[in-house]
């Protein structure tokens, strides 16, 4: 137990390094919420639902965040800071890393039966500050959801997702590769497909405008009368 809680200490020291001692993270609310949601969560498939609910409460209580107890969360999950929501049908891999106010938030059922409601995040998951990942999704391993961004449809492993809705954009491969991206969001310029093709437009118009005042100024030049009008006018008089 010792070990593997120093190896959960040392992964959450990879991930964010602002503390200077093991005991230090000790003191994060990220890590007593899923050492509370641990207890719950055996509560939970007890089918002891009050004892889990109110540890749940005082979990929430004493660290911001709201973990469901019937959420199925992996090895080294880490939240940083707080004040994130994980639904009761969540389901959450290895490694995963997510940022203050996130919420993996679960779609009401027409039918009002309880169901898959919740997303589910694959292994090396990061999710940015205030992004809502939301309904019954598939989040694919090693994806990036960026600040505040908000995904309700699948995400495809290695993906980096960005906007409101959230869509996948091309991220530099030096970036790529990194093994960590805090808060889930790349700090470099980024090739964003929807942005160049704003672009494109914006040349098409400045074009068709450009072309547009070159015949209005065509028009408004003064024409000299041609050879057929001058004899036609001589022939009238």
């Amino acid at each position: 137990m010792v070990r593997n809680l120093i190896a959960y200490l040392d992964s959450v020291k990879s991930r964010d390094p602002a503390p200077r001692s093991r005991a230090e993270i000790l003191l994060y609310p990220g890590v007593w919420s899923l050492a509370f949601h641990r207890v719950a969560h055996r509560l939970y498939r007890a089918r002891l639902y009050f004892l889990a609910r109110a540890v749940n409460h005082l979990s929430r209580f004493l660290t911001g965040n709201d973990i469901h107890p019937g959420a199925k969360i992996g090895k080294r999950f880490f939240i940083d800071h707080g004040f994130t929501v994980v639904g009761e049908t969540a389901e959450i891999g290895d490694d995963v890393t997510l940022y203050q106010n996130v919420t993996l938030g679960g779609t009401d059922p027409a039918n009002g039966i309880a169901g898959k409601r919740h997303p589910t995040l694959g292994n090396g998951v990061i999710v940015g500050s205030g992004a809502q990942v939301l309904g019954p999704v598939t989040v694919g391993a090693r994806a990036r959801v960026g600040a505040n961004a908000v995904v309700t449809k699948d995400v495809a492993e290695g993906a980096t997702m960005v906007g409101i809705p959230a869509r996948a954009m091309l991220v530099d491969v030096t970036a790529y590769q990194r093994d960590f991206m805090p808060y889930g969001t790349p700090c470099t310029d980024c090739f964003d497909p929807e942005k160049q093709k704003l672009e494109l437009l914006q040349c098409e118009v400045e074009q068709l405008q450009k072309r547009l005042a070159e015949l209005i100024a065509e028009q408004q030049k003064p024409r000299l009368p041609d050879e057929d009008s001058l004899f036609k006018a001589r022939d009238r008089a």
